[in-house]
């Protein structure tokens, strides 16, 4: 997720991750799990958000103005005990330190109701300082909750290749890659290559026209920028990716224009809202070595 003056590699600084507290809730328990609730969000395409890990390090212009790190900032001063480890101020920042917390692993599993969920919203869960075990234990979750759709973006997509033919790959789990503008293309590239049942493509923040081979995409989110500071959209580069996923049957989901709030511009194209979902399909298990 979240360029600054380091590296911009699939690497972050140097740092052991913190641990969370074990917490002594298990699978099936009906205890509140009040601190990490995420069983509801605002985000458009998705209804519920889980982060069994928090923070990370921007890697490329789409992380310029990082939500998450902003939002981490806030719940550093708030006291939130997830968010008191500080990143690297080159490339994170206050509350963002890459943490694990192995405490809300079972959080899934006292979702009665199926539910579209949003995997680390507030980190990346191939992020290099995520142990490859932990990551494991995280998919391992998934494959036993399989009334949930999982939907997990990255911007580091050529771990996952590495680690692709050593995880399951259940029909619920959707794996995306962010794509912010033609230079980050390569993205979807690797992200071809890995066999999840559906392969999304998050364009947002979209930062300039991007030309995408979608064979092999499943769905493809796009969208401005929000907040202080936001990069301009041009209406065209919308409009082309629209089109492109129309030729190529690869579902379009438009999330919003931006502005200074994320709903200042609405989300309309061309008069009305694209909203479709993708399919989720059959995959042989891939063997990549990059």
């Amino acid at each position: 997720m979240p360029a600054g003056s380091g590296s911009l590699s699939d690497q972050g600084p140097a740092q052991a991750p913190a641990v969370g507290r074990v917490s002594s809730l298990r699978c099936g328990t009906r205890r509140p799990y009040s601190r990490y609730m995420g069983d509801k969000s605002t985000i458009e395409w998705t209804e519920a958000t889980w982060n069994p890990t928090t923070g990370c390090d921007r890697i490329s212009a789409g992380c310029d103005n990082c939500y998450a790190l902003t939002l981490a900032k806030r719940l550093k001063a708030m006291g939130n005990a997830k968010y008191q480890l500080d990143g690297d101020p080159r490339t994170s920042g206050p509350g963002f330190g890459l943490a694990i917390h192995s405490d809300v692993l079972a959080l899934p599993y006292t979702w009665r109701e199926p539910r579209r969920v949003f995997v680390n919203s507030m980190s990346d869960l191939f992020h290099a300082r995520v142990p490859t075990d932990f990551v494991v234990e995280v998919f391992n979750v998934m494959v036993a909750t399989p009334r949930h759709s999982y939907q997990i973006l990255t911007k580091r997509p050529r771990r996952v290749a590495r680690l692709a033919s050593s995880l399951p790959w259940p029909k619920n789990v959707w794996m995306g890659v962010t794509v912010e503008d033609q230079e980050t293309a390569w993205r979807a590239d690797v992200l071809r290559d890995v066999p999840a049942a559906v392969r999304f493509i998050s364009a947002e923040p979209l930062l300039g026209p991007v030309d995408l081979d979608l064979d092999g995409i499943d769905w493809l989110i796009a969208g401005g920028e929000s907040g202080v500071g936001h990069r301009h959209i041009d209406p065209a580069w919308v409009d082309a990716l629209q089109r492109a996923c129309a030729s190529s049957g690869t579902a379009f989901f438009f999330k919003q224009w931006g502005g200074r709030r994320p709903k200042s511009g609405g989300r309309l194209l061309r008069g009305r809202s694209w909203d479709e979902m993708p399919t989720p399909k059959l995959r042989a298990q891939a063997l990549v070595t990059v």
